[in-house]
């Protein structure tokens, strides 16, 4: 690991949810004095479940805001854009179903269990 970019890299898995970078790529990142705003698009990585099917990439949902572990006093916002597929045999459009966010919250996982249990419940949005 030679380069400065590689060690930005390092920082950012162990700060970002190791999901991300399974399968996402980070398009933008905006920082200001309360937040972070990171935007990830899917990578162009066909589903599984359809690999004996022809499947066309109709590119990107709306992206779905999902708040995270705060960093350094700011806010952190990740900006997820899933890929539509259509799938050619039948017409119909499809898309991954991650999960990454808490069921009825628009946190992560992880950021969400650690709510639940400072506070008993998640907080209001």
């Amino acid at each position: 690991m030679d380069s400065t970019k590689d060690h930005y890299k390092l920082l950012l898995q162990a700060i970002l949810p190791e999901e991300i970078f399974n399968y996402f790529e980070i398009t933008q990142v905006i920082i200001d004095t309360k937040r972070l705003d990171v935007h990830l698009d899917e990578l162009h990585q066909s589903p599984e479940e359809y690999s004996s099917e022809k499947l066309i990439s109709k590119g990107f949902q709306s992206a779905v805001i999902i708040q995270d572990f705060p960093i350094r006093e700011r806010m952190v916002y990740l900006h997820v854009r899933k890929r539509k597929w259509l799938v050619c045999s039948t017409g119909q459009v499809i898309s991954r179903n991650w999960d990454l966010v808490a069921k009825g919250a628009r946190y992560t996982k992880g950021f969400a269990s650690f709510l639940k249990e400072l506070f008993g419940e998640l907080p209001d949005q």
